[in-house]
């Protein structure tokens, strides 16, 4: 079960640095080293897992109106909220990640992670 779930935090880390590659709007600490950037990114990646596994069950119950009223596209709106809640949290806690504009930037940003977890998580041998 923990080896499961630092292959899920390692996933969630690759999307989420892949997304600040690929969106201006989503950084990791600009200037530092390699090293720290690493060292944020996996920081960042356990904040979301973490995230995703209390608060994001709760939202999406919340939501579950839109979700059904909008056939599932709702749910892109609750992760878009999940990684600016990951932002802010991690701001909170030192760590040098930040999602810049909601909309634009959070909901890309969480279409590309969602993208690359998926591919990813086929390559996870315990799902």
């Amino acid at each position: 079960m923990l080896m499961n779930f630092a292959i899920k935090t390692v996933i969630n880390g690759i999307a989420l640095w892949i997304a600040a590659l690929l969106i201006d709007g989503i950084e990791f600490g600009r200037g530092s080293s390699t090293w720290e950037t690493v060292w944020t990114v996996l920081l960042v990646a356990l904040v979301f897992g973490v995230l995703n596994t209390f608060v994001r069950p709760i939202a999406k119950l919340l939501s579950l109106p839109f979700i059904i009223l909008t056939l599932g596209l709702f749910v892109f709106i609750v992760n878009a909220f999940m990684l600016w809640l990951t932002s802010w949290l991690s701001e909170k806690l030192g760590l040098a990640f930040h999602v810049q504009e909601f909309f634009w930037d959070a909901v890309l940003g969480s279409l590309i992670i969602t993208f690359v977890s998926m591919i990813l998580g086929f390559f996870n041998p315990k799902d």
